[in-house]
């Protein structure tokens, strides 16, 4: 199990506030997203937060592989107005020991 940063950007034309699609998709996300990270072996959403000028959402999940994520976020809907980037995420205390050679 590891940790993933899950950032999707979209554009302004995109963007839930303008787009009638894209809001309506945003609104079944909510709901889908918490009936299928177990289908998906997303153990824990750590955090989902979005910059709204920046139209950039950061999602913090625990799962088991970057595959599966990147089929969550297709089935969701996540991926239906937003370029989604995938990130293995580390804990800074963690690289802090890996440098000083421990």
């Amino acid at each position: 199990m590891a940790l993933f940063g899950v950032f999707a950007t979209h554009s302004p034309e995109s963007c839930p506030l303008n787009n009638k699609q894209s809001k309506d998709t945003m609104i079944m996300i909510d709901d889908k997203i918490k009936s299928i990270t177990e289908k998906f072996h997303v153990r824990k959403i750590h955090g989902f937060y979005m910059s709204v000028l920046e139209h950039e959402w950061v999602i913090i999940v625990e799962a088991d592989s970057p595959h599966e994520i990147e089929a969550m976020c297709i089935e969701a809907g996540i991926s239906a107005f937003n370029t989604v980037k995938i990130v293995p995420l580390s804990n800074f205390d963690a690289v802090v020991k890996k440098v000083k050679g421990g």
